[in-house]
């Protein structure tokens, strides 16, 4: 067990909610970079969202990407810049709504770059609308009486979008309790790997809490994730190339 967090992470206040998803994803995401022993060679760029705030805790060089692309901008780093390693970190709906077209055409074309999504099923920074990952009958700001199939459709499933892909990695994880965080930072790790032996497009999905705009207490927000997000969302391993050749 890692008790000392990595140095690229500082002890400033925390920006984020109580309870937040992406505190878990940030601190995972150095303790990896720094295993993999990449710490001045790792490029993350983040989304205008909760995501940005990733660059008040982290000490990398960031680049920060307009709303929905991130993936974009992350192949403009990674093609000038081929020897770091570098991802991109947005939410689902940057990654799923506004940026739908980034995400499928990147994979289409198997660029080498990682992207993590944090999927909390809502759009956090603007008042938590319901967004394209929000599950049937969830409320939120824009459905207070919950997402109707019929009227506003299913939830998008990132893994069967790209299930049949020529892709290097696809895979998904929850950050709902210390086993499944532990399963999502050696996701993370294999589609760094991937990137930097050259495979291709790699998407790790995570699926986190968002108490703030869940209206729920942080355990309550786990507890969730645990009865109705894993209900709908599988977690695994669903495309790896290294594997299937």
């Amino acid at each position: 067990m890692r008790l000392k967090a990595p140095e690229t992470i500082t002890f400033a206040p925390t920006p984020f909610c109580p309870g937040c998803g992406h505190g878990i994803a940030s601190r995972m995401i150095a303790e990896i970079v720094e295993e993999l022993h990449m710490r001045e060679d790792f490029i993350p760029v983040v989304d205008v969202a909760c995501g940005a705030l990733t660059m008040d805790i982290w000490r990398y060089d960031t680049v920060m990407a307009a709303h929905g692309r991130p993936i974009d901008a992350a192949i403009g780093v990674k093609k000038v810049r081929k020897d770091k390693l570098v991802a991109a970190y947005l939410g689902d709906g940057a990654a799923y709504a506004i940026g739908m077209s980034e995400t499928m055409h990147a994979a289409l074309r198997n660029d080498n770059i990682v992207v993590i999504v944090v999927n909390n099923g809502v759009f956090g920074m603007t008042g938590g609308q319901m967004a394209p990952t929000t599950l049937p009958g969830q409320k939120t700001t824009s459905s207070p009486k919950g997402r109707d199939p019929k009227k506003q459709g299913n939830p998008f499933d990132v893994t069967k979008a790209l299930k049949e892909m020529e892709i290097a990695y696809l895979a998904r994880a929850s950050l709902g309790s210390p086993k499944a965080v532990i399963k999502a930072s050696s996701y993370i790790k294999k589609a760094f790997k991937k990137q930097m032996n050259k495979e291709g497009f790699c998407l790790v999905e995570l699926l986190a809490p968002c108490p703030t705009n869940w209206g729920l207490s942080p355990v309550e927000s786990l507890e969730h994730i645990k009865k109705d997000t894993l209900s709908y969302y599988q977690l695994g391993e669903f495309i790896d190339k290294k594997e299937e050749c």
